[in-house]
């Protein structure tokens, strides 16, 4: 009996183990790429460019962590709605695509320290009527299918219709065209929508909650997570990161 527990426990201890290095640092260093994950649908953070490839704030900052860890980058786009399921079964190796860090979030998966902080806001029309959240009973509000702003309007405000969507264009062409009343995003995306005269927009109320945005890794891979860490710290420190933001958003959101 005591040969079979100490080989049972041996063999818990082995599986432990590997469970912990799956898709650490030293996998990303084997394959020489460390793939992250985004939506490709959240300007200026992470979009399609014109030459078809994945372009923003999130692509440049991921990029950059890849060559201070000495391997190559590989964004890939995928749904927000799965992002964190693709993430925990291993088909990227983290998540770098404004992120928010929640509590709920930390019971499945790791984060490193943030790398922006940013919040949520309701954007609308710039003609409509209403100019604070509490007018928004019987309106119409879009949000991101499994975001935290989904969350939120869900739980704090009450009476809306709720409509999803894929990301951020979407809202904004449906809100100018007036199938939707107002939408809640990234404070920093809306207003540079309104900047770029996306479309007729203003923001509504203040800001409805502040946010930490990090990378998200799988638990269990504390090396990657320091390397990850370490190389923002550089960024900040060596003004990589702020030329990246103030290239992609005009300010710099650290």
């Amino acid at each position: 009996m005591k040969n079979f527990l100490r080989a049972f426990f041996v063999m818990v201890f082995m599986l432990t183990s590997l469970t912990a290095i799956a898709g650490g640092l030293e996998d990303v260093k084997e394959e020489n790429t460390l793939s992250y994950a985004l939506t490709g649908q959240y300007p200026p953070f992470n979009f399609v460019d014109e030459n078809n490839e994945v372009a923003g704030f999130d692509v440049e900052i991921g990029k950059e962590i890849a060559k201070r860890i000495g391997v190559k980058p590989k964004p890939v786009t995928t749904a927000w709605d799965g992002i964190i399921a693709g993430l925990l079964a291993e088909k990227y190796d983290v998540i770098c695509g404004s992120m928010a860090i929640t509590d709920q979030r930390l019971k499945s998966i790791d984060f490193t320290e943030p790398y922006y902080r940013s919040g949520a806001q309701v954007f609308a029309k710039e003609d409509a009527g209403f100019t604070s959240v509490d007018e928004l009973k019987g309106k119409k509000i879009g949000v991101t299918l499994g975001t935290t702003y989904e969350e939120w309007v869900r739980n704090n405000i009450e009476g809306v219709k709720i409509r999803t969507y894929k990301g951020v264009p979407d809202m904004v062409l449906e809100t100018a065209t007036g199938r939707i009343d107002a939408f809640v995003t990234d404070k920093i995306v809306g207003a540079l929508a309104i900047k770029d005269k996306a479309a007729p927009l203003k923001l509504v109320g203040d800001l409805l909650y502040e946010e930490r945005m990090g990378i998200a890794l799988r638990k269990g891979n504390p090396e990657l997570k320091k390397a990850m860490n370490e190389a923002l710290a550089e960024m900040k420190e060596d003004g990589t990161y702020h030329s990246i933001s103030m290239k992609w958003l005009g300010i710099d959101v650290r």
